[in-house]
């Protein structure tokens, strides 16, 4: 492949097609995808670990018969150990982490024969909906350089918006991975809680709220790469009700006449900014074009008490965290070697009862049987993915005399997203509309338990009906 041009107009699905024929090289297609990072990476931030010799060896050894086998990809640098590649979460207290294995995730993201290219930008630990850590430093977005790519997997959003690979690797505890899509213009699926497996490491993460998967440029490459990944694991403590069929067989299937609710109201009460509000209209309008019959209807969700329930489990997964690093590293964590938001979160959540974290459980999952019921009427809810079109690189800093002043003005930017963390419900930002700014703004599928197979199949509609695939940002020539 002579041209890195023709390396950024094909997804992975094609990529991998043409290594499998023999049109080019996997070794090709990573020196492709060195050069744009080296390149465009200076201006965005969002490759933090290059792997490149590893890589190399991955790209000129024997690749398998996986359905990626020599197509580049990118893990975030967090959740996803890898052998011998640096990990530090964030934070500086992880800095010098190297992990001694791969977790489940890795082991079949390389058994599909992804070549690992490095590890993206992240903010500390994961904590909040933008990309900047006083480790890393900020991850801009290639729309526009002074806005946020959004988070936490901000790094790899801006990395696959910018063609540095078709696909990368991103985790989801509140939004993670459908914020930067839909900030980023991409696809970003949530799947159904414990789809994806958190082994040999963990059973679960928060009590179900975070799982992983990836942000994509295309709808069937999310589909595709969610069959390789998906499953239980040996020892997993619960999985997600096993497909009818590969997910990959959904996209360009009938997705029939379905019946979607959808609002631009928010639970929590929060304004939604009017480029938020037309995307969904937009979208609206588009489903009801496309033969589907669409109704404003919401379930009933008391916000108030959902953020605090959040928040009592968000907390306490930071104190988990933080105090489980400690651990494994053999060292006492210290507010120095923290941020200073991070570190009231950790206070925050060192101070929750195990009655207070229990009953948190409880309401949520009592929104999760609300939702549920309401999902027994309708195939899909509509949302705005956020609140907000990208905000400006620093919206979430906090002085020294309000440490959690950013985590609380996040939570006004991601009223949606996190619902589904909290129910276990597969979700979808999906890139439909761009405001007068140039900007992308997603909107947000919620689809039934276990039931990814009806968003993959409304995805791949909608992508045919408005193609996003060939716009392109600023930062990508």
């Amino acid at each position: 492949m002579a041209k890195t041009e023709e390396y950024t107009s094909f997804d992975a699905t094609e990529l991998a097609a043409l290594v499998r024929e023999k049109q080019v090289k996997a070794i090709e297609l990573l020196d492709a995808a060195i050069e744009r990072i080296e390149r465009l990476n200076p201006t965005l931030n969002a490759v933090v670990t290059p792997m490149y010799e590893q890589a190399r060896k991955m790209a000129t050894g024997k690749l398998g018969s996986g359905p990626f086998a020599g197509v580049p990809f990118l893990l975030k640098d967090l959740g996803a150990p890898c052998a011998g590649a640096r990990m530090t979460m964030g934070s500086a207290f992880m800095r010098n982490f190297v992990p001694d294995h791969d977790n489940e995730l890795v082991v079949r993201l390389k058994r599909a024969g992804l070549i690992i290219v490095g590890k993206t930008n992240t903010p500390e630990l994961g904590i909040l909906p933008t990309t900047e850590s006083r480790l890393l430093g900020a991850c801009h977005n290639p729309w526009d350089i002074n806005r946020t790519p959004g988070g936490s997997s901000g790094g790899s959003a801006a990395a696959v918006a910018a063609r540095f690979v078709p696909m990368a690797h991103g985790n989801d505890g509140g939004g993670s991975i459908r914020i930067p899509a839909s900030c980023c213009g991409l696809f970003g699926l949530k799947p159904t809680r414990a789809r994806n497996p958190l082994g040999p490491d963990f059973g679960d993460l928060i009590s179900g709220l975070a799982i992983d998967h990836a942000v994509t440029r295309s709808v069937r490459d999310s589909a595709a790469l969610l069959d390789a990944t998906a499953g239980p694991d040996v020892g997993d403590p619960y999985w997600a009700p096993p497909p009818a069929r590969p997910f990959l067989k959904e996209v360009g299937a009938d997705p029939g006449r379905l019946l979607i609710a959808f609002t631009t109201t928010t639970p929590t009460g929060v304004k939604v900014h009017a480029d938020c509000i037309s995307a969904v209209e937009d979208t609206v309008a588009l489903c009801e074009d496309l033969g589907h019959e669409v109704v404003e209807a919401t379930p009933a969700i008391n916000g108030e008490m959902g953020i605090q329930t959040f928040m009592t489990l968000w907390s306490a997964g930071c104190a988990w965290t933080i105090d489980g690093l400690g651990l494994a590293m053999g060292k006492a964590p210290t507010r120095d070697q923290f941020e200073p938001l991070t570190w009231a979160l950790y206070e925050m959540g060192r101070q929750q009862s195990a009655s207070s974290y229990l009953l948190s459980l409880t309401f949520l999952q009592k929104v999760a049987r609300e939702i549920g019921r309401f999902l027994l009427k309708y195939d899909v809810w509509l949302t705005p993915t956020l609140s907000e079109p990208p905000v400006p690189v620093g919206t979430f800093d906090s002085p020294p005399e309000n440490p959690l002043q950013g985590l609380h003005r996040a939570i006004a930017f991601v009223p949606f997203t996190p619902i589904c963390n909290a129910t276990g419900q597969p979700a979808m930002s999906v890139p439909l509309y761009w405001n007068a700014e140039g900007l992308p703004v997603g909107v947000h599928f919620v689809g039934r338990f276990g039931d990814e197979a009806t968003l993959f199949r409304l995805a791949a509609q909608l992508e045919s009906a408005r193609p996003w695939a060939d716009r392109r940002p600023p930062v990508s020539a």
